[in-house]
C-alpha cells in the first residue's frame, strides 16, 4: 500500500476521538432502545465530559433529523463543562443560510476558545431528495462562503444556488486563525473534488485496508490537482478486551437480540441510507465470513442495525493496537471510535489501548489555535 502524503509534522501522533450519542445511538444490545441511554442532555454531556477525563482529544457531536438532539446548542452547551477536549459538530451544509453559519461557527469557536472543528455533511434535508451533485456543489459553495466570512473584510460570492455581494465580515471572524479545521467524507467524484479542494480532513468509514488505500489515494489525487495536501481519517465502532476471545464474544453479546428487520428500518430510516458509502458498508457484510469479519478484526455485525459506519475493530489491546498503527503507517492521523455503551466501551479503551498511543490535537498542530485570546473581541471589528 502507497503511504499518503500528510500535512501536519508530527506523523507519529494522532487525534485519537470519540463518540457523543446525540442521534440516539447508543444501546446494550443493538437495536434494543434503552430508556438508561436514550439520546438527552445528562448522558450525552456526560458522554463528553468523561472523554474528556479519559484523555480523548476530539469528540464527534453527529446530526440527524430523525432523533436526538440539536447539534450546534449541544456543542454550545459544552464549551462551559469543558476545558481541553475539541469538539467536532457536524454541521449539515444548507440547513442554516451561510452568513448566518459563519456567524454561529465563529461564536461557538470563541466560545470554546478555539477548540471546535466541523465536520461538513452533505445529505438530503426531510422531504428532499435531491441530485448528489447538487447536494456537493452546495456544500461547495457553503465552504468557500465560511471561508471568506473567516477571512477576509467582505464576502463577495456569486455560486449557483447562494449569491452575495459586499457583506461585511466583523461579526463572523472566529477564534481559530483562518477558521476551524473542516472535516469530510464522501465516496462519490463530486465529494472527493469537494475534500480535495476545500477540506482538511478526509474520513473514511472502515472497509478492508487494501480499499481505504484506495480511497486515500483518489482524493490525494484530486487535491494534489489544487496543490493541496489532507488529512486522513478513520471512523470505526471499537470493542477491545484483555484478549481476543472474550472481544468477539461481547460482539457476539450486543447482537444476541436483534431482530433484522428492525434493524433494517434502522438503516432505511436515515437520510444517507441510498448513498454510496452506505453502499459500500453493506457490501462489506456481504463480503464478510461466516462470524461477520471482512477481514482480521474488523467485525461487520454493527451495520445490521445502523446505516453509516457499521463495522468495529474487534480484538485484544495488542491487536487492537497493531491495527491502529497498521492505518497511521498508511497515512491516517485522525480517528474517531465509538463503542456499545459508549461510557464503557471509551472506558475499555483508555484503558487497555490510550496509554500505547501517542495524542495531538490537529488545530494546534496546524496552527490554527493563537496562543492569546485574538486581540479584536468578536463582532467589534475586524481582525486582521
Amino acid at each position: 500500500m502507497t503511504v499518503v502524503p500528510i500535512t501536519s509534522a508530527d506523523l507519529s501522533a494522532a487525534e485519537v476521538s470519540w463518540f457523543a450519542a446525540l442521534c440516539s445511538d447508543d444501546y446494550q444490545f443493538l437495536g434494543v432502545p434503552d430508556g438508561d441511554l436514550r439520546s438527552s442532555w445528562e448522558h450525552c454531556s456526560a458522554i463528553v465530559k468523561r472523554s474528556e477525563a479519559l484523555g480523548f482529544r476530539n469528540i464527534l457531536c453527529p446530526s440527524s433529523y430523525q432523533v436526538g438532539q440539536d447539534t450546534l446548542s449541544f456543542v454550545a452547551g459544552c464549551a462551559p463543562i469543558t476545558d481541553s477536549i475539541n469538539l467536532l459538530a457536524a454541521v449539515r451544509c444548507g440547513e442554516m443560510q451561510p452568513i448566518m453559519l459563519a456567524r454561529t461557527i465563529a461564536t461557538l469557536d470563541h466560545m470554546l476558545k478555539g477548540r471546535l472543528t466541523v465536520n461538513i455533511i452533505s445529505s438530503d434535508f426531510p422531504g428532499e431528495k435531491a441530485e448528489s451533485g447538487f447536494r456537493y456543489q452546495r456544500s461547495r459553495e457553503v465552504v468557500q462562503i465560511l471561508k471568506q466570512a473567516w477571512t477576509q473584510d467582505e464576502i463577495n460570492f456569486e455560486g449557483e444556488v447562494y449569491s452575495f455581494s459586499g457583506l461585511t465580515t466583523a461579526p463572523a471572524k472566529p477564534y481559530q486563525v483562518g477558521g476551524p479545521l473542516l472535516y469530510f467524507g464522501g465516496y462519490s467524484p463530486d465529494a472527493l473534488k469537494l475534500c480535495g479542494e476545500h477540506c482538511d480532513v478526509y474520513l473514511m468509514w472502515p472497509e478492508t485496508k487494501d480499499m481505504l488505500a484506495e480511497r486515500m489515494q483518489a482524493v490525494n489525487a484530486v487535491a494534489q490537482e489544487s496543490g493541496r495536501t489532507l488529512d486522513y481519517g478513520l471512523r470505526v465502532h471499537m470493542i477491545v478486551r484483555d484478549t481476543e476471545a472474550e472481544a468477539r464474544e461481547y460482539a457476539d453479546y450486543i447482537v444476541s437480540k436483534l431482530d433484522d428487520d428492525y434493524g433494517r428500518m434502522i438503516r432505511e430510516r436515515a437520510l444517507d441510507a441510498t448513498s454510496l458509502g452506505v453502499s459500500h458498508q453493506a457490501k462489506n457484510r456481504e463480503l464478510a465470513d461466516k462470524f461477520g469479519y471482512v477481514e482480521p478484526g474488523l467485525w461487520t455485525g454493527i451495520g445490521r442495525a445502523r446505516s453509516g459506519c457499521g463495522a468495529a475493530l474487534v480484538g485484544s489491546a495488542d491487536q487492537v493496537l497493531s491495527k491502529i498503527e497498521e492505518y497511521q503507517k498508511m497515512g491516517m492521523r485522525a480517528f474517531i471510535f465509538s463503542g456499545y455503551p459508549h461510557l464503557d466501551e471509551a472506558e475499555h479503551f483508555a484503558r487497555l489501548v490510550m496509554p500505547e498511543l501517542r495524542t495531538c490535537s490537529l488545530p494546534h498542530e496546524y496552527g490554527r489555535v493563537p496562543e492569546t485570546t485574538p486581540a479584536t473581541p468578536l463582532g467589534t471589528g475586524v481582525r486582521k
